[in-house]
């Protein structure tokens, strides 16, 4: 029987599990499936973990997520097409729900679907390789639970582990003098730890963002970021500065490019993520910056150098679970034959010309509007449930507005689901004074834990 390998089973692992379920229930014949996952739960990022540094096997923690995260982005821009929140929550809810909250939405479609079987958790693959002569790829990987390392044949290989776990470190100058902490954004647990603080984010995307809106929502003393080309630009707190490109720093004090300084507590290095996939033989590896479409992948997930090898997930991304299973579907049918790629000078060409596309974009709006139509592509080719992709897009431009408007309370605006067409609930608390985000609380219509919140 042909074999399909798995790697990772965070949401674009769990979409092509559940693409693949989703074609066996209308009776086609499915491969056999097995998914490897390093951790001991699926969910990827979304599997929560106080820890930093190594997990109990010895291997790389892989979530960034922290505690008090809520998604920096409405969640009728993410919904799943097949699988609605209201479905999920049986009532409307808010458009800005937290990790908890999010993580049981994600969890619940595939638990619907009964594929958690397919999944072998902590058990790391430490090696792929391909066999020109068999046509056959080796996967190298380790059981911790059972304590045994093995090596078995896949005819495909589908690599759904991410590109948000393997930090961008810089280095500047006077960090070994530093008194206070240093960390990247990865390990950034809990806002908590930084109340009272002087608190300075490198960096001025989503990250810097976010972390400075928890860290500042849970009582930060005083929050700096510095950018190296552009400020974020937003209307921040009186107790939020942004900075030019950081210079140095000595014992306790950060300098920067427009001459000014100021004594920081902590340093959080919101500096991106390494598309880093050390498991994979260099033939078959990935190797690019963060971008919209990145090169030597045909139609975003197609290694073209060995169509039976795919990635999931590896672009920038303005759309994302609704994306992931875009690309899930486009790369079963494919799998299933129901797809025809052509030849590898027509899929690198086609690349090439989209990479160049990309190139040319200016604006959010443009970058958004080229990713969406990348997704209606995708969906057009299969069977995945069609949406209002144009709507999703109107969505963002909503949200980026109301960013605009007020970073502090863009939480608590509401949006219409283009799945189900109707408006979200407020939440029961605004954002900034919500401070327990617990799912029990969250579903709680009238928030009454909150007040007791310690």
């Amino acid at each position: 029987m042909t074999r399909i390998a798995i790697i990772g089973s965070g949401p674009s692992g769990m979409a092509q599990l559940r693409a693949f379920q989703s074609a066996k229930a209308k009776g086609l014949e499915i491969p056999e499936i097995i998914c490897f996952e390093k951790q001991n739960d699926w969910g990827g990022q979304w599997n929560y973990t106080w820890r930093t540094g190594v997990d109990d096997n010895g291997e790389s923690v892989h979530s960034s997520m922290y505690r008090y995260l809520w998604s920096n982005g409405p969640k009728e821009a993410l919904e799943f097409a097949d699988y609605t929140f209201e479905e999920h929550f049986k009532k409307p809810i808010a458009s800005y729900p937290p990790r908890e909250v999010l993580w049981d939405y994600i969890n619940g479609r595939v638990e619907k679907a009964n594929i958690k079987h397919l999944v072998r958790f902590n058990t790391a693959v430490q090696h792929v390789t391909y066999d020109e002569n068999k046509k056959k790829f080796n996967i190298a990987a380790e059981d911790y639970k059972n304590q045994r390392h093995y090596v078995e044949e896949f005819d495909y290989v589908i690599v759904a582990s991410g590109h948000f776990s393997t930090p961008n470190l810089p280095v500047f100058k006077g960090f070994e003098r530093f008194h206070g902490r240093i960390l990247h954004a990865h390990d950034f647990r809990d806002a908590r730890e930084f109340a009272d603080k002087s608190v300075l984010l490198v960096g001025s995307s989503y990250s810097a963002e976010d972390i400075g809106s928890q860290c500042y929502k849970y009582g930060a003393k005083q929050i700096y970021n510095c950018y190296r080309s552009q400020p974020m630009g937003f209307k921040w707190p009186k107790n939020w500065s942004e900075k030019k490109q950081l210079v140095r720093v000595d014992e306790h004090r950060a300098y920067f490019g427009d001459g000014t300084s100021a004594k920081v507590d902590a340093i959080i290095l919101c500096t991106g993520y390494l598309h880093h996939f050390p498991f994979i033989e260099d033939k078959l590896r990935l190797r690019t910056p963060n971008c919209l479409y990145p090169l030597d992948l045909y139609q975003g997930v197609v290694w073209e150098k060995n169509p039976r090898f795919f990635y999931l997930g590896m672009q920038d991304q303005w759309y994302t679970f609704n994306m992931f299973d875009a690309q899930a579907w486009y790369v079963r049918d494919i799998i299933l034959g129901e797809i025809s790629l052509p030849s590898i000078m027509e899929m690198q060409h086609h690349t090439e010309k989209k990479y160049l596309e990309e190139k040319a974009l200016n604006t959010d709006e443009q970058k958004a509007r080229f990713q969406g139509e990348y997704v209606k592509y995708l969906i057009s080719e299969t069977d995945y449930p069609n949406f209002d992709v144009d709507g999703v897009h109107n969505i963002f431009m909503q949200w980026q507005k109301h960013k605009k408007e007020n970073i502090m309370e863009f939480r608590d605006k509401t949006y219409r689901s283009v799945m189900t067409g109707k408006i979200a609930k407020p939440h029961h608390t605004p954002w900034l004074e919500a401070l327990d985000d617990s799912l029990e609380n969250y579903l709680d219509s009238e928030g009454a834990k909150e007040k007791n919140f310690i």
